[in-house]
């Protein structure tokens, strides 16, 4: 799991420094955590893993995985334990790759691990798989970025993927090795433009559903003396959406931003429509109706339905 040069590193400082050293080096490359067989290597019998388990230099996470030092691991020190604990050629897969390479947000579910042999274990996912592919993300061994799309396709619903896929921003070259049928097909046909929130994607994929033209996406807006990114934007006919949330528009600060924006861009000649999630999901059709209204323009097989 580690690579030669981590443990010929920590072998080195064990001549100087003594075992435990030698196994702090270890898990510094490591996000803290370190396996039996990693220890064995080092020199270090069952007897003294137990002894320092008793004496909680070792933390116990899965069978044979190991916090160093203390229980306070990280996201990815959970990531990378739950790998270690299905062996060797195993790899992260599925929803935590995907949250790995930061498409995703890790919600503490089980943590999905791909491997050749399938090991049941608490808190970890297993997959199994004859053909497992890897690469290191982070020094984590992972799924690459496009069997992690695939992978996810198979398991999540059509929203978790096509959030993963726009924060993805796949290659040309990627994008033609995903499927062309199924989710993953359609999704990609309906060009999935990256989206800073879960609450963009909800309205975005309505906009498009309802046949109105796939606007810009946080595209760079210059203002003086900074650059505004709006949520959904037609340059055509100058108008903007913005998706607000409580996240990151409810603090007083935050609204006073979003005003003194707004008046720059309204003196700028565009027209700017603020909505909600919430908003949108209770009456689309009110929405749809603002969005007409403002001019937003419709594809040409919508307009042909009009």
């Amino acid at each position: 799991m580690l690579s030669d040069w981590s443990l010929r590193r920590a072998e080195a400082i064990k001549l100087t420094s003594g075992l435990d050293a030698a196994v702090a080096q270890l898990a510094a490359g490591a996000w803290g955590v370190v396996s039996a067989s990693e220890l064995l290597a080092l020199g270090m019998s069952r007897d003294a893993i137990l002894t320092r388990l008793r004496r909680g230099n070792l933390h116990l996470l899965h069978r044979g995985v190991y916090a160093v030092g203390h229980r306070n691991v990280t996201t990815e020190g959970r990531f990378l334990a739950a790998v270690k604990a299905c062996g060797p050629d195993a790899v992260l897969s599925h929803y935590a790759a995907a949250c790995l390479y930061g498409w995703l947000r890790y919600d503490g579910r089980p943590i999905d691990v791909t491997a050749p042999v399938k090991r049941n274990r608490p808190m970890i996912n297993a997959h199994r798989s004859d053909l497992v592919e890897r690469e290191l993300y982070r020094q984590i061994p992972v799924t690459p970025r496009v069997r992690t799309i695939t992978d996810l396709a198979r398991i999540e619903d059509e929203r978790t993927v096509k959030r993963a896929l726009r924060q993805a921003k796949l290659t040309a070259e990627e994008l033609a090795q995903l499927p062309t049928t199924g989710l993953l097909g359609r999704i990609v046909g309906l060009s999935a433009a990256p989206t800073a929130s879960g609450n963009e994607d909800f309205v975005l994929d309505l906009v498009l559903e309802a046949g109105f033209e796939h606007p810009l996406v946080n595209a760079p807006y210059p203002l003086p003396g900074r650059v505004y990114v709006p949520d959904l934007w037609w340059p055509d006919v100058r108008l903007i959406v913005e998706v607000d949330s409580r996240e990151w528009h409810e603090a007083p600060l935050d609204q006073r931003d979003d005003l003194e924006r707004q008046a720059w861009l309204e003196a700028n000649g565009e027209r700017v429509l603020r909505t909600t999630k919430p908003q949108v999901r209770r009456d689309p059709e009110r929405f749809f109706a603002r969005l007409r209204a403002a001019g937003a323009p419709y594809t040409r097989s919508a307009q042909t339905q009009l």
